[in-house]
């Protein structure tokens, strides 16, 4: 028998790159909404210390973190195709530009989000060095390619693409032409499109303005 797998989340939050992830994978899957006024409570701080989510329990294995949910579901659930074998050529640059974008560009997103400039001369001691460093390396990447990681769609495209996605809508990503036709093709991936379609089902409506 199969082990359960639990999702917890919110469709407003970093849980929609996991639902996305869920749907390539395939497999059953039970959602949690956790609502953000509850993300504190014990029973939910027993599965995530820090109150925050997305948040799997499979079987008896818990895992935080988006990009570490999408790396462990695609080594888990190998059938799905979404992680290159363990000992290709691929391996390396998958891991690279999934935890490039879970490390330097978040961070270098966050803290111009925020209105966080480094001090002249210190981008040495952040990892990202800076905001156009990391813009320029990851323009560099899909510059004249359709996936980042090899010839075909990975957990790295789906984490990066996921993150350009939200950052050029918000403007905390600037538009790149590299970067629009990049999203563009995977904005159409038909799990990409079934997972929105769940998360916005389940954003409570707007009430009437007062």
């Amino acid at each position: 028998m199969a082990e359960e797998l639990v999702f917890y989340t919110n469709p407003m939050s970093r849980g929609r790159i996991v639902r996305w992830m869920l749907e390539e994978v395939g497999e059953p899957y039970r959602t949690e909404v956790v609502d953000y006024a509850a993300m504190k409570d014990p029973g939910y701080l027993a599965i995530n210390p820090m109150g925050k989510v997305p948040a799997i329990v499979h079987g008896g294995t818990v895992v935080t973190e988006a990009a570490a949910i999408c790396a462990y579901l695609a080594d888990a659930f190998p059938r799905a195709g979404l992680a290159p074998p363990p000992a290709s050529r691929e391996r390396g640059p998958y891991f690279r530009w999934l935890f490039f974008a879970a490390g330097p560009l978040e961070a270098a997103v966050t803290n111009r989000a925020l209105g966080f400039e480094l001090p002249p001369g210190r981008e040495k001691m952040a990892g990202y060095g800076s905001y156009a460093d990391v813009m320029d390396t990851l323009e560099g990447a899909l510059s004249g390619r359709d996936y980042i990681a090899g010839d075909r769609f990975t957990a790295a495209d789906l984490y990066v693409g996921a993150h350009l996605s939200w950052g050029m809508m918000f403007g905390t990503i600037e538009k790149r032409a590299a970067f629009e036709s990049y999203w563009a093709r995977l904005a159409e991936r038909p799990a990409h499109r079934r997972a929105d379609e769940i998360d916005d089902a389940l954003i409570p409506p707007q009430g009437p303005a007062s």
